[in-house]
């Protein structure tokens, strides 16, 4: 037997360190090659640990939420033969140099004095052959009662992040789910089965006081967030400015467009032209479209304007960015922002596509409420939010009549972006919205 160290990897984009956001595995239990063993994040990607060969996990480095060296050990894992050790480096440093460090005791040092006496070699112990994962499933687990849940409660459903997606999608709670895997595991063929003969429902519990209290670390991304989130509302003084748009017209030729588009072309939603109006209205208002280094006091305004969309995915909020808007007609803006949409959702957004935008749009679609305060994109100095669209009565000067209106909720970086061009800014995005035609009209 013998160990083999399995070493954080380097998951590439030139990153020396990765966070610990998910262990698939315990110590005792036995895994295959290509079982996956941890997840790790890099900036906004998540990647997924396979194991190189087949073994009993006998060590794990550290916990959820710690910050990991590439090339730090991760994983032991007992394995067969002396071959894998030797390609990994055999146990792992730390663990060599701790016991290099420690006295012999007396005893040992007299034994080691003494002559060698021939003993039997004992034979070489075997590793249990991984058993399939209806046979891996602990002994101790009882039936579960119909309409009970299948762990008890508050132990977390052990499975990957990619099932973990798909039961979010479709609204299962995990922890209803029974695991046939490992130490419980859900499969994807466990939530097949789930699906298949559909939740039971748990017994309607009476009015009962609840004492619990949960504690959720921030890790992987939501931690990421949360120090995006402080540092712009404690470095940046926010200005906001509401206007509300009558974007009547703007639906109808939207309407025909997408009635008469190409099926190559995508399907447009209020974005592509809210993109190409801010387009627009940088031309007049350059200074929206910029950085602003305050450790340097360096204004930094850009030729190109890189919208960034922000998008909510099931990890969390990112924001993956279309390039050069200003070259793009609508058609393209659509057709890249609905790949580039896809992607993030999907987690496979690269670090080049969620980095280097100049200017942020936010949108909660349906749900955009009537008004809202964004924050802004540090270091960005500018956010436009999209709010709900709603059918409301205008006055025309002779009689109120029905009209669709949606309310621009934007922020601005008060340093660097007086109150005066911000509304010129915004007013001149609602002349654009409200006569849509002059978004094609070039000069």
């Amino acid at each position: 037997m013998a160990d083999h160290v399995i070493k954080m990897p380097d998951v590439g984009e030139g990153v020396a360190e990765a966070e610990l956001v998910e262990w698939h595995v315990k110590v005792g239990d036995l895994v295959r090659e290509d079982t996956i063993l941890a997840a790790v994040m890099t900036d906004k990607a998540t990647v997924e640990i396979p194991s190189p060969v087949d073994g009993e996990v006998v060590w794990l480095a550290g916990e959820i939420g710690e910050v990991m060296a590439v090339g730090a050990p991760l994983i032991r894992l007992k394995v067969e033969g002396d071959a894998a050790a030797a390609a990994e480096g055999g146990i792992d440093e730390a663990a060599g140099d701790e016991a290099a460090d420690e006295e012999p005791a007396p005893e040992a040092a007299e034994e080691a004095a003494a002559p060698p006496r021939p003993v039997e070699k004992p034979e070489p112990e075997k590793l249990p052959s991984p058993k399939p994962a209806s046979a891996a499933r602990p002994a101790a687990r009882a039936p579960v009662p119909a309409g009970a849940p299948p762990r008890p409660e508050g132990e977390k459903p052990l499975a990957s992040p990619a099932l973990r997606l798909r039961a979010r999608e479709a609204g299962v709670d995990l922890r209803q789910v029974p695991g046939s895997g490992p130490a419980g595991r859900i499969t994807h063929a466990d939530l097949d089965a789930f699906f298949a003969r559909g939740p039971q429902a748990p017994a309607r519990p009476g009015l009962a006081r609840n004492e619990s209290v949960e504690e959720i670390k921030l890790v992987g991304l939501r931690r990421k967030i949360a120090e995006k989130m402080a540092l712009a509302k404690s470095r940046i003084p926010h200005i906001a400015y509401i206007e509300e748009v009558d974007v009547t017209a703007l639906e109808d030729l939207r309407a025909a467009l997408n009635k008469g588009k190409r099926p190559e072309q995508p399907r447009l939603t209020i974005l592509p032209f809210l993109m190409r109006a801010m387009v627009k209205a940088i031309g007049e208002e350059p200074g929206v479209n910029a950085h602003y280094d305050d450790e340097a006091g360096v204004i930094r305004r850009f030729g190109g304007v890189h919208i960034g969309i922000a998008a909510q995915t099931p990890s969390g909020l990112v924001v993956p960015v279309v390039r050069h808007a200003e070259a793009r007609d609508v058609w393209d803006c659509g057709a890249e922002l609905s790949r580039l949409s896809d992607a993030a959702k999907g987690g496979s957004a690269t670090r080049e596509e969620l980095t280097g935008s100049t200017i942020t749009i936010t949108s909660l679609g349906a749900m955009g409420g009537v008004a809202t305060t964004p924050v802004i994109n540090h270091p960005e100095v500018a956010i436009v939010g999209v709010n709900k669209m709603m059918i409301r009565p205008v006055w025309d000067g002779a009689q109120f009549v029905p009209r669709k209106m949606m309310n621009l909720s934007s922020s601005f970086d008060h340093r660097v972006v007086d109150g005066w061009n911000a509304a010129v800014f915004v007013q001149k995005i609602k002349t654009l919205l409200e006569t849509p035609a002059m978004l094609f009209v070039e000069g």
